[in-house]
C-alpha cells in the first residue's frame, strides 16, 4: 500500500508546471520530478538521499534553500546555478506538522534561461527602434532640412566648402558657438556624402557619465561589469557602420577616451570593453565643440595628436552677430514653423523686427529659436509690437556710430582726431563682441599682440 501511495505521490509531482525539489526538516533529498531533471541537467537518482549541504559542497549546485526555511519558517527565494552552468530560480516552501514544526521543504524551480533571454531580445529590438527610428527621422527629412538659412555671403561660402568636405570622407571638425547649429550641419555633411542612405548617429559626449563613455561608444562584451546584459550590447560605432558618427561637445572627452578614438581614426578598429577581439568598423566621424581646441592642447586637457588629426576638413560657423543678414530669415522661419504647429497666425511690427534685427543673440539659432515658441505659446493677440518682445531685446541697443563734433575739430590736432577715432573704434568693437579681445582683433585685421597694446594705450583694458 505504502509503494502504491508512493507511486501517486509521483504521478501528482508530475502534473506541476514547474520543477519540484522536496527536502525533509534535515535537508535530506526526498525527490524530484522529472521536470526538476530537465531544467537542471540532474539526475534523479544521484541527489536523492543525499544532504543538500552535501550537494553544495560538491558543487552540484550553489544555493539551497532548505536550511533557512527550517530555521525560519518562512519562504524564501533565490537564484541557483547548477555545475552544468544553468540557471533556475528557487521558490521554497516550508511544510509543518500538527504541532508547527517544519518537517518538509518543498522548493519549486523555474527556468529562467528563457526569461534572460526574452529579456535581451526586448533591449537589442530597443536598440533596433531606436537606429530605424533616427534613419527614418534622416529619410523624412533628407534634402529639405529648413533650419539651414544660407541668406548670408558668408553662409553662401560656408555651404558651397560643406559640399566639398561631403563629397569625401575624411573626418570633419565643426567649430562654433553654442546654438549656432553644428547638428544642423554635421547632418547637411551627412545628407550631401556617399554615405547618405547608412546610419547617422548623434552622441553628446558631455551628457554621457565618463564611466559609460567607453560602453556607449565602443560596447561590450557579455559579462563585462555588474549590470551588463548577458548577450553584450555593440556601442555606437558598430551601430554607424557603413554610415556617420557625430561626436558633439567633443572637447569634454576625457583624455583616456580621446586616445581610444584617435585609434578609430587612424585603424577604423575597436574593441569593445571586456573583450580582446578587435573590430572592424567603416564609420565616418563629424565632430564639434564650442571649445578652442588649440588652448585646451596647450592646457594638456585634448591630446595634441587627435588635434592634428581632426584639423583637417574645418568649417568654422559663424555667430548670429556676424552674419546679420540672417537673422530676420531665421526670425520668419521659426515664426512659421510654431504658427503651423500650433494653430496661430503671429506676425511681428516693422519695429519689433528691427529690435531682433539688432539685438546681438547670444545664444545664437537657439536662443531664437526658443524665444520665438516662447512667444507663440503665451501671446494671445496676433500682431506682436516691440514691446511684447523679452526685456533683453527691448534694452539692447543698437552700438552708436562712430562721430566727433565738428565744432571741436579746429581745436584738435589730426593726430588728436585720429587717436580718438581709433580709441571709440576700438571700444565699439570690443563691446560688440562681448570683451573678447581675440575676436576683436580678428574682425579688425590685426594681430593679437597689436590689440593688446593698443587697448593699453588707451586705457580700455588694465
Amino acid at each position: 500500500m505504502t509503494k502504491r501511495i508512493e507511486n501517486y505521490f509521483d504521478n501528482l509531482l508530475e502534473v506541476f508546471s514547474d520543477g519540484v525539489y522536496i527536502t525533509n526538516a534535515k535537508g535530506k533529498t526526498i525527490t524530484v520530478n522529472s521536470l526538476y531533471e530537465k531544467l537542471t541537467g540532474l539526475k534523479k537518482e544521484d541527489i536523492v538521499g543525499r544532504l543538500v549541504t552535501e550537494l553544495v559542497e560538491e558543487q552540484v549546485f550553489n544555493v539551497v534553500l532548505n536550511p533557512i526555511i527550517v530555521k525560519t519558517g518562512q519562504p524564501q527565494t533565490a537564484m541557483q546555478t547548477t555545475k552544468a552552468g544553468r540557471r533556475v530560480l528557487l521558490n521554497g516552501h516550508p511544510i509543518f506538522d500538527k504541532h508547527g514544526n517544519v518537517i518538509f521543504v518543498i522548493t519549486f524551480v523555474r527556468d529562467v534561461t528563457v526569461l534572460t533571454q526574452l529579456r535581451d531580445q526586448i533591449a537589442n529590438q530597443a536598440r533596433l527602434i531606436e537606429k530605424y527610428h533616427q534613419e527614418a527621422n534622416a529619410l523624412r527629412n533628407k534634402g529639405h532640412d529648413n533650419n539651414v538659412i544660407i541668406v548670408s555671403a558668408k553662409m553662401v561660402n560656408l555651404m558651397q566648402l560643406l559640399k566639398k568636405i561631403a563629397k569625401t570622407d575624411t573626418t570633419a571638425l565643426i567649430l562654433g558657438e553654442t546654438g549656432v547649429g553644428k547638428d544642423v550641419f554635421a547632418r547637411q555633411i551627412h545628407e550631401n556624402s556617399p554615405r547618405a542612405n547608412g546610419p547617422f548617429f548623434k552622441i553628446n559626449c558631455a551628457t554621457i557619465p565618463e564611466n559609460l563613455i567607453e560602453s556607449e561608444l565602443f560596447g561590450y562584451e557579455p559579462g563585462a561589469f555588474s549590470g551588463a546584459s548577458a548577450k553584450g550590447k555593440p556601442g555606437y560605432f558598430e551601430l554607424a557602420d557603413k554610415g556617420t558618427l557625430f561626436l558633439d561637445e567633443l572637447g569634454e572627452l576625457p583624455l583616456a577616451m580621446q586616445a581610444k578614438l584617435l585609434r578609430v581614426l587612424q585603424d577604423q578598429e575597436i574593441m569593445r570593453v571586456g573583450s580582446t577581439k578587435v573590430r572592424k568598423v567603416n564609420v565616418r566621424i563629424i565632430a564639434a565643440t564650442n571649445r578652442n581646441l588649440e588652448q585646451s592642447v596647450k592646457e594638456g586637457k585634448f591630446r595634441s595628436d587627435l588635434y592634428y588629426r581632426l584639423y583637417v576638413a574645418v568649417l568654422d560657423l559663424p555667430p548670429l552677430r556676424e552674419r546679420k543678414e540672417d537673422i530676420l530669415p531665421l526670425v520668419d522661419h521659426f515664426l512659421n514653423k510654431f504658427n503651423t504647429k500650433y494653430r496661430k497666425n503671429l506676425s511681428f511690427s516693422v519695429d519689433a523686427r528691427e529690435l531682433l534685427l539688432n539685438y546681438s543673440w547670444p545664444g545664437n539659432v537657439r536662443q531664437i529659436e526658443n524665444m520665438i515658441l516662447g512667444l507663440i505659446v503665451t501671446q494671445d493677440k496676433q500682431y506682436l509690437e516691440a514691446d511684447d518682445l523679452p526685456c533683453k531685446v527691448r534694452q539692447e541697443q543698437p552700438s552708436a556710430s562712430i562721430s566727433l563734433p565738428v565744432s571741436n575739430l579746429e581745436s584738435k590736432s589730426l593726430r588728436n582726431i585720429m587717436e580718438q577715432l581709433e580709441k571709440d573704434l576700438l571700444k565699439q568693437t570690443l563691446a560688440t563682441h562681448h570683451n573678447n579681445v581675440a575676436k576683436a582683433a580678428k574682425a579688425l585685421a590685426v594681430d593679437r599682440s597689436t590689440m593688446f597694446r593698443k587697448l593699453k594705450k588707451y586705457r580700455l583694458i588694465s
